[in-house]
């Protein structure tokens, strides 16, 4: 017969409820870069962004970004325009979470 030791449970919080705050830090938009909502997913790697400039851009998913995160409509995304095209084509270089994006909104990086 095996023993269980009752500590080990799974789900069992052994600490106090008062948990520390901790400060999260957000990857802010730099230069030439523009946060924007993703509008639709196009296939093969494409977006269509509603970027906070106000241009919809065609935007592509770098082959290192394609299979570790995962894109979809009404995502807060971060875009670096092309150096030509720079109105109509962009590369997705981040993708924030919900919390995140609350926090952009909230410092005025996020204006759509």
């Amino acid at each position: 017969m095996k023993k269980t030791n009752n500590n080990n449970k799974k789900g069992k919080n052994n600490t106090n409820n008062t948990q520390p705050t901790e400060n999260i830090r957000v990857r802010s938009p730099r230069k030439g870069e523009i946060p924007g909502i993703v509008e639709q997913i196009l296939g093969h790697g494409k977006l269509k962004v509603r970027c906070n400039d106000k241009n919809i851009r065609l935007c592509r998913i770098p082959g290192k970004m394609k299979k570790r995160i995962w894109i979809r409509e009404g995502d807060v995304v971060l875009v670096k325009p092309w150096d030509f095209q720079s109105n109509e084509k962009a590369d997705v270089i981040w993708r924030y979470t919900r919390t995140e994006a609350n926090y952009l909104e909230r410092r005025g990086f996020l204006k759509i």
